[in-house]
């Protein structure tokens, strides 16, 4: 590659610590550029390596304290979200705990405004969108106010995903179905941490395309869960907000999770406690950067011979727990109809 062609490649934001994850210093307007020059990229046929064959995606993890916290306690998740591209603040404690490392601009990038503007630009520039997770009908409900709300937004699929982990032979056919209708943009809304895993397992599927990991987002555009009031959103609360509209499904997360967030945001604040990029991180974010298609193809049968999947080789390589709460392949070569992959 020519000196030029490097400076087309997007400045990502700096990251910085927040309790053992790294959390980009960015803003709206900064996102929606970096994804704008990265489907530039992924249309001219760039990549760090001159060979458009082997142009990953990039992949946008919207970071809540759930997150975090998750994360905390599972290495592998903290390894993803710390290779990220970029990881928004998601939440407002997520936001004051960067303020007060020295960042007093920082605002909050939150997923569901993020995936609307990232679609208004769509519609302006052409983008071609694909929607992952939720349900067939709430798919079908956010495809008709996406387009409503944004005139001319190309939704080229959609799929919804089956409550259970996809078997080897259904995650082959919605990879050959997604890269058939070539997307650009990829909003994944199956909640942390499984959007997040599902990313990351998919990052060198889909040549270019930028993926965004946005949550509860397909749930509140489409109309099937309410958002609470701007001055609680703005106030932090909107977690109470939510707790009070699904309180036997969060409870868990808002009563006995997240609360451990400020003892330990107090401690690194303090001085009293040093959180630093650990191993794994390290290693899986060079994965994401640099192995090649068919160092790829070599991991892939490696694991295959093992008999494992490729995140699960990847876990007894580095000794990870295995323990996190996502739709990670099964070994099963049946095909369920339980599924639902639509291509417009």
């Amino acid at each position: 590659m020519t000196t030029e062609d490097l400076h087309q490649f997007p400045v990502l934001p700096r990251k910085h610590t927040v309790v053992g994850v790294s959390i980009s210093n960015t803003k709206y307007e900064d996102v929606l550029s970096i994804c704008r020059d990265w489907v530039a990229i992924r249309h001219t046929g760039h990549s760090a390596n001159g060979n458009h064959h082997n142009l990953p995606s990039r992949y946008i993890c919207v970071t809540s304290v759930h997150g975090i916290m998750t994360a905390r306690h599972d290495p592998f998740v903290r390894a993803i979200l710390n290779a990220a591209d970029i990881a928004t603040p998601d939440g407002m404690p997520v936001v004051w705990a960067l303020r007060s490392f020295g960042l007093p601009n920082q605002q909050r990038v939150y997923g569901p405004n993020l995936m609307i503007r990232l679609c208004e630009q769509a519609a302006l520039c052409q983008h071609r969108v694909f929607l992952y997770g939720g349900t067939e009908e709430t798919l079908a409900s956010l495809e008709r106010r996406l387009k409503e709300r944004c005139p001319g937004l190309r939704l080229v699929g959609r799929y919804a995903p089956p409550f259970r982990p996809l078997t080897i032979a259904e995650d082959l056919q919605v990879k050959k179905a997604i890269s058939a209708v070539d997307p650009d943009l990829i909003f994944v809304g199956i909640s942390t941490p499984k959007q997040e895993v599902w990313m990351w397992e998919h990052r060198f599927d889909f040549r270019g395309s930028v993926m965004v990991g946005v949550g509860a987002a397909f749930d509140f555009h489409a109309g099937k869960v309410s958002q609470a009031p701007p001055w609680m959103q703005r106030s932090g609360l909107e977690w109470f907000f939510r707790l009070t509209r699904e309180p036997r499904r969060l409870w868990k997360r808002y009563v006995l999770v997240t609360p451990l967030f400020l003892p330990l945001w107090a401690l690194q604040k303090l001085r009293m406690l040093a959180f630093e990029q650990n191993v794994e991180s390290d290693e899986l974010g060079a994965l994401n950067v640099w192995l090649s298609k068919s160092e790829r193809t070599v991991l892939e049968q490696k694991a295959l011979s093992s008999g494992l999947a490729v995140p699960e080789y990847l876990r007894s390589l580095f000794e990870i727990s295995p323990d996190v709460g996502s739709g990670r392949l099964a070994p099963d070569p049946r095909v369920s109809e339980s599924s639902q992959l639509t291509v417009l």
